[in-house]
């Protein structure tokens, strides 16, 4: 038989030393809800999207409850591109026509969500995709963005919704039964339409809903820069207000932070602003003392 080249093992002194870091945050995280904003690089590249998968089955084998909420912007920006559309943004939100809406539920809803389900179930675990209609989950009206020119004349960007209920029965259904919940932010209105709902909001409106312990956000960069481009690893709700206000944060930052900063002001321990890129960076946030991003908090 031949075995694996020693070089491609970590030395078990090593391995011994993460599992016992690891041990006291399994204790404390036992049974609580993690919700996890998956997106950015780790939902393109295939070895991200493995180790994602991974660590999002073996956080639910050592006793977490993860909740995944998935984004898709370059896949919607993908599809619009083959039937000619292009994708325009206000202050980070996608302006949603009603040919747009029927692209993203069809990409959200359907292609992508159901490939995360595919890659956590090849990784071992059970996972069941839900939209905002399944168990009336995430209900739903228009969202009408503030308009900075005209206070008086806010702007109607199509499609797009903002949550008035999140019923969470059919969530907690499942984590009761071993699945793994993979969320579409799709939400549906009382007359049956459907919304547009950025995955941000959707993830930070759950994770206060069902209590979690941690809100875990996945980006494209190390965490929150300043305007030097170095990495801020703490922010404060008045730091937070001076970033808003310098233009610090901009553009697609505005509504995850938003998020993040009332998940935390509203019940959530710890909201994290992580670095997608880094391989396997929800067991180092979760299970090790290593950071990998900015940590928010309410004060």
């Amino acid at each position: 038989m031949t075995s694996q080249p020693q070089s491609t093992q970590m030395p078990p002194e090593v391995v011994a030393k993460v599992l016992s870091e690891s041990l006291p945050y399994i204790k404390r995280f036992h049974g609580k809800t993690i919700v996890i904003k998956y997106g950015g690089n780790a939902m393109t590249e295939e070895v991200l999207q493995r180790s994602f998968a991974h660590d999002v089955v073996l956080l639910k084998l050592i006793g977490l409850n993860p909740i995944v909420v998935h984004g898709g912007g370059p896949q919607i920006d993908e599809a619009l591109r083959r039937i000619g559309k292009k994708g325009n943004f206000i202050q980070g939100m996608r302006v949603t026509d009603a040919d747009t809406m029927e692209v993203v539920e069809w990409v959200l809803g359907g292609q992508v969500q159901q490939d995360i389900v595919l890659m956590i179930n090849e990784a071992g675990g059970k996972a069941v995709g839900l939209t905002g209609k399944d168990g009336c989950l995430i209900q739903a009206k228009k969202l009408l963005m503030p308009n900075k020119e005209d206070p008086s004349e806010p702007l109607d960007i199509g499609f797009v919704g903002e949550i008035e209920h999140v019923e969470p029965a059919v969530v907690k259904a499942l984590q009761d039964d071993q699945f793994i919940p993979v969320i579409s932010p799709i939400g549906y209105g009382e007359d049956g339409l459907a919304y547009n709902i950025n995955a941000d909001v959707v993830a930070g409106k759950m994770a206060e809903v069902l209590g979690a312990e941690k809100l875990l956000m996945m980006t494209n960069t190390p965490g929150v820069l300043d305007k030097d481009g170095k990495l801020m690893r703490s922010l404060s709700a008045k730091t937070i207000d001076a970033l808003f206000a310098d233009g610090t944060i901009s553009g697609g930052m505005l509504p995850k932070i938003s998020s993040a900063l009332d998940a935390a002001r509203n019940g959530v321990k710890s909201v994290h602003i992580v670095d997608g890129r880094v391989p396997h960076c929800l067991l180092l946030e979760i299970l090790t003392d290593r950071g990998v991003g900015t940590m928010i908090s309410s004060n």
